[in-house]
């Protein structure tokens, strides 16, 4: 049975970019993307259904991740803590279209990483495959049997916060496997400022004490228009917990 939702739209979501044919929000920090029975809290699906007007399913159903309605258009995820681009269809022919984006990777994206130490070189590739942990379900590691994950990075700045050493990072996933870039740059010795999974118990309480959250944010974007088939350039300005630090 479908319904039409009606309620209004509780969580300020900022846009980025709109159109008849998709969106681009910037998430905050704190706010989840996808609705799941241990979610508290208003979701950016949730959203999204009152934003697009979208007839809503009643009951529990699983989530498909080919199915615009389902997903409420979104088309992709980022963390809870990770700010910033998250591109959202407007009907289905659109929300295909933009999926196959994301699988052939033509969608580039830029984010930004507050880490922890100097990383030497300042410009390079991290190549190494990246799996879900046969011991912790939630976190995901460097395994041989991983799916193949590539992030290119370039440091933009180093300096020191609260008597530590610390870099700003752009980095540039190639792949999108889920938690890449935070395995990433812990396989390298250099974990985000914040990431309670990856930095390890006690630095990550020490961090949290200066920085909120781990501190990565989705900065830019650029995709082919579904439509009109011209090149999109979307940048999510550096929200003030980053910036402050930087």
């Amino acid at each position: 049975m479908l319904i039409l939702r009606i309620e209004e739209e509780k969580v300020n979501i900022p846009i980025l970019y709109e159109d008849d044919d998709l969106l681009v929000i910037n998430k905050p920090p704190g706010v989840v993307v996808n609705n799941a029975q241990s979610v508290e809290g208003e979701t950016v699906q949730d959203w999204a259904h009152a934003h697009l007007g979208l007839p809503e399913l009643t009951g529990p159903a699983p989530v498909n991740p080919d199915d615009f309605l389902s997903r409420a258009g979104i088309v992709h995820r980022i963390d809870k803590e990770t700010s910033g681009c998250l591109v959202i269809a407007k009907n289905p022919v659109n929300f295909a279209a933009l999926q196959l984006q994301f699988k052939e990777r033509t969608i580039k994206k830029t984010y930004l990483a507050i880490v922890h130490g100097v990383i030497v070189p300042e410009s390079g590739e991290i190549r190494a495959p990246v799996g879900r942990l046969p011991w912790n379900r939630e976190r995901f590691g460097i395994l041989p049997g991983g799916k193949d994950a590539v992030t290119l990075y370039r440091v933009a700045r180093s300096g020191t916060s609260h008597k530590t050493d610390i870099s700003l990072v752009e980095l540039y996933p190639e792949t999108g496997r889920t938690h890449q870039i935070r395995v990433h740059l812990k396989y390298i010795n250099h974990p985000i400022v914040g990431d309670w999974q990856y930095a390890g118990r006690k630095t990550a309480r020490n961090d949290r004490v200066w920085a909120p959250r781990v501190m990565l944010h989705a900065w830019k974007i650029v995709l082919t228009h579904p439509v009109s088939g011209g090149a999109l350039a979307i940048e999510a300005p550096v929200p003030d917990d980053m910036s402050s630090i930087i």
